[in-house]
């Protein structure tokens, strides 16, 4: 069940959607800032609005990405067409998050992970990245979940 702050009340869907762009949002700020995990994840918590959000989902996916990207690095780089250091660090953010559900969240389809990838780069990220997204994740998504593309596709 999500855990969620506050009288105000979101779908299941909502709350994860919100959920990721606080993972977003801790993952870029402990990119640039380097600073460490547990303290970037608790000014996301203390600082953000987070009434809405699936706590222990954003948790979920911040924790997993920042605790060790070389893992989700390592499975993400062989559908890049270059350096993950050189993607955008919002593209580079969402990607591994995306990644990451892809590997530690089976019970969301992989079309749902797509398309909540496409849905907040194409608010936070740069103007055409959104395209980018998909492209990387398409791929990614018939090498980590072969079995459900072929039957979504």
């Amino acid at each position: 069940m999500a855990k969620q702050h506050g009288k105000k009340s979101a779908s299941v869907n909502q709350a994860r959607r919100y959920a990721r762009e606080r993972a977003l949002q801790a993952l870029y700020q402990w990119e640039l800032a380097g600073t460490e995990v547990s303290v970037v994840r608790a000014e996301i918590i203390d600082r953000q609005e987070m009434s809405l959000v699936d706590e222990d989902y954003f948790i979920s996916l911040f924790d997993a990405v920042a605790k060790d990207p070389d893992a989700i690095d390592e499975h993400l780089s062989h559908a890049l067409d270059r350096p993950i250091d050189e993607l955008d660090p919002i593209e580079r953010c969402i990607l591994r998050i995306s990644t990451c559900e892809f590997l530690h969240h089976l019970e969301i389809p992989a079309r749902v992970v797509i398309n909540e990838a496409i849905e907040i780069t194409k608010r936070f990220g740069a103007d055409q990245g959104h395209k980018y997204v998909n492209g990387v994740l398409d791929k990614l998504a018939m090498a980590l979940r072969p079995a459900e593309m072929k039957k979504s596709g």
